[in-house]
């Protein structure tokens, strides 16, 4: 048997988070979705730090990353994950609005498993999104991810 994953969306514009969680929905994905706005946040909830303080690790886990918020950036997030051991494996799913060939490239040399540019037209992004959960509908992760 196999435990569900949580997707942890870590966005900081909350419209563009809205319409990512409804357009997922919308594709029949019914996975726990945890929003967090910031990196430090997100990396708070993975490790069970700060305010989550002992609550242990999450798991199993994909995270749907961008890359430009203040603070801690998502580069920075995928960077601190990829590097430990423990989060080494959950799949990391970059979707930004950089599409930038500098950025595609060091997101993947960091350890991420997909890149997404986020499409500007609202209808084209919404659609965008609705393919993605069609897609992680059938996502298998390791338990320990």
């Amino acid at each position: 048997m196999t435990t569900p994953i949580t997707i942890l969306l870590v966005e900081d514009d909350e419209g563009h988070a809205r319409l990512i969680e409804k357009n997922l929905r919308r594709s029949g994905l019914s996975n726990e979705i945890v929003k967090k706005s910031d990196g430090q946040s997100a990396l708070d909830y993975v490790f069970g730090t700060g305010t989550r303080q002992g609550a242990g690790m999450a798991s199993p886990l994909l995270i749907l990353l961008d890359l430009n918020m203040p603070g801690l950036s998502g580069l920075q997030v995928l960077e601190r994950l990829k590097a430990e051991p423990r989060t080494q494996r959950i799949p990391i799913i970059i979707l930004t609005t950089t599409d930038d060939r500098r950025e595609v490239t060091r997101c993947y040399e960091l350890g991420c498993n997909l890149y997404i540019t986020k499409p500007v037209q609202y209808e084209k992004f919404a659609e965008a999104i609705r393919e993605l959960g069609l897609f992680l509908t059938i996502v298998t992760v390791p338990d320990d991810c």
